[in-house]
């Protein structure tokens, strides 16, 4: 006989306290479970249920049997539910989370095309600038520009994007442009207040140096779109990402503050919980940002 169904029989009877309510639930009948249960008592050489005219109750063994053939039984439901799964059709609630200024600029624009193609999924998309904990928080994937911190995600690249100083031809006119790092010090940088790592430019000198800024003391603000338009008022230097400044760049509206440093790529990732098994949503929505994306960055914007 199958081993699974010989299983299931046992754990049904234990379930069920009885033979007859178990061949009630399987739909079969109360001596052809009974068969199941002899037949694994047989093959594993010991008693597993005490059977008396009124009830019937697990002995020891059986009782450890149980809890192990639950398991394997539940697994095996889980794994037929997820071949199921993977062959409907991507559908139901996508939570995004994503960062202000590139869920504005990038993602926002594409999301009604991605909609038309899955019309029976519903996206919510919160805009933050904080790194959410993406399971304990709800959410299906984030995206992330950077180094990315939590291991255990699953990411997938989706592009790359360029962080760079830009300032406005006018502020360089009435300060001049500063030749080396440790100018900085001497003029008005424009501070990203959310960033995680404070009120500090993490910059890279000619030489492959790791050099640090203190940025704090004339301008903060928590959104990089505000600072780009700070800097193009000549406000002063601003630390951003291409995907924000690219435009205004091509533009002449900002130029690079100091064009001798080497060029910090970042990845642009979507992560998303680990697991062997992806949701349908989630991976029509990692392929659909790969495609909408793959003709972009680092400095195509």
């Amino acid at each position: 006989m199958d081993r699974l169904t010989e299983m299931e029989a046992f754990s049904n009877v234990v379930d069920q306290g009885g033979f007859t309510d178990a061949a009630k639930k399987m739909g079969i009948s109360k001596s052809a479970v009974s068969k199941h249960v002899s037949s694994l008592e047989a093959r594993l050489g010991a008693r597993l249920l005490n059977r008396t005219t009124r009830r019937v109750s697990p002995t020891e063994i059986g009782l450890a049997y149980y809890d192990r053939a639950r398991r394997v039984l539940n697994d095996a439901g889980e794994a037929d539910a997820l071949v199921t799964s993977m062959q409907s059709d991507p559908s139901g609630l996508l939570r995004i989370s994503v960062a202000t200024d590139f869920g504005v600029n990038h993602l926002s624009p594409v999301l009604s095309e991605f909609l038309s193609a899955y019309p029976d999924i519903t996206v919510n998309m919160v805009l933050n600038n904080r790194y959410v904990e993406l399971i304990s928080e709800g959410f299906d994937v984030a995206v992330r520009i950077g180094e990315l911190e939590d291991s255990t995600l699953r990411a997938r690249k989706l592009t790359e994007t360029v962080k760079r100083m830009v300032v406005a031809p006018s502020y360089i006119e009435q300060f001049g442009r500063p030749q080396k790092i440790d100018d900085l010090n001497e003029h008005k940088l424009l501070h990203y207040s959310s960033q995680s790592s404070g009120s500090v430019w993490k910059l890279t000198a000619p030489s492959g140096e790791k050099r640090q800024v203190r940025t704090a003391g004339w301008l903060s603000v928590n959104d990089g779109q505000s600072l780009l338009n700070a800097a193009i008022s000549g406000l002063g230097i601003a630390h951003l990402p291409s995907y924000l400044y690219a435009d205004a760049l091509k533009s002449g509206e900002v130029v690079d503050a100091m064009p001798s440093l080497p060029d910090e790529v970042q990845g642009v990732y979507a992560v998303y919980p680990p697991g062997r098994f992806t949701q349908p949503k989630v991976r029509a929505f990692i392929d659909f940002l790969v495609a909408s994306f793959a003709e972009k960055g680092p400095m195509d914007w």
